[in-house]
């Protein structure tokens, strides 16, 4: 276990229940247990400073090596969120609102090919049964990642062996319509890998990642040309799998946040990522994260 003392804006509900993930579970103590980098492990956080969001990290199953190549840049722990909910709580008082129900946010680094698959599946599609698609795809299809804590796990499974499936066969996943485009996708991303077909996930991740990305909108632009990748979903890729935090994803929550707050038309998508872009600038993804957190706590 490693544990870290002084942890601050941290908050493992805000985290792992704002819609960016989909592999955590909570559980009866407060705590979630999920899998990355192939191993499961449990977060667990406790605050003894709650209005800094201050207290002790513990990562269980994991040791100090792990941590520093892994969890540290998946927690992004280095960023000083501190320092942005300042910055973007002098925006507007709405926004000032929506840091205080969320104030524990921090936007995790996830694994850029099982991202891109997830919100595939995210489309037309509700928390519940998004996380329940994926164990499914990931328990028929994924190499087991052991046991922990009296269950099994396994890992997300790799491009090629998405790319040999048919559609009868990612049937039991009920994935719908979206099975054709992860076949597709998967047979895309293996073909734009210097010519050859990749027989290794990690080789896949590079591609994705040695793609045009340092230019957002390039990066934008090879991901909607994947088969089911629209902008929201391409919006969600570069924010939680290219850490891209100027990228704003739209979806039915933050339509409604955004014309229930700030009066623009549920409508006009566009002129939604204009203003998010002119008012939220290179920060507008985790402001996304903060009115997606908001809006589902007022509604609830």
């Amino acid at each position: 276990m490693v544990v870290r003392e002084k942890v601050k804006d941290f908050n493992v509900d805000h985290i792992f229940d704002c819609g960016q993930c989909f592999r955590w579970n909570r559980e009866q103590d407060g705590s979630y247990t999920g899998i990355a980098f192939g191993k499961p492990v449990n977060i667990s956080f406790e605050t003894y400073m709650e209005e800094q969001g201050e207290g002790r990290l513990c990562i269980d199953n994991i040791d100090e090596a792990e941590f520093e190549e892994h969890w540290c840049g998946y927690l992004d722990l280095n960023r000083d969120y501190g320092e942005i909910k300042r910055i973007l709580a002098e925006k507007d008082p709405i926004m000032a609102e929506a840091i205080k129900s969320g104030q524990g946010i921090r936007i995790l680094r996830q694994d850029p090919w099982e991202t891109l698959i997830s919100f595939i599946i995210s489309q037309n599609n509700n928390i519940p049964r998004i996380k329940k698609c994926i164990e499914s795809l990931c328990e028929l299809f994924g190499e087991s990642a052991g046991s922990f804590r009296g269950r099994n796990y396994f890992a997300f499974p790799k491009a090629p062996v998405l790319a040999r499936l048919t559609e009868e066969q990612l049937a039991p996943v009920r994935l719908g319509y979206r099975a054709k485009y992860i076949i597709e996708t998967a047979k895309k991303v293996a073909a734009d890998h210097a010519g050859a077909e990749p027989t290794d996930t990690e080789e896949i991740l590079q591609t994705l990642e040695q793609l045009p990305l340092a230019d957002t909108a390039k990066g934008y632009a090879y991901l909607t040309s994947l088969c089911g990748v629209g902008p929201k979903v391409a919006n969600c890729i570069l924010l939680f799998g290219m850490a891209k935090h100027e990228s704003f994803p739209i979806d039915v929550w933050v339509r409604r946040v955004m014309h229930r707050l700030y009066g623009i038309d549920e409508k006009d998508m566009k002129h939604m990522a204009d203003y998010a872009a002119d008012h939220f600038g290179s920060y507008g993804g985790i402001a996304q994260q903060y009115l997606f957190y908001h809006i589902r706590q007022l509604e609830k």
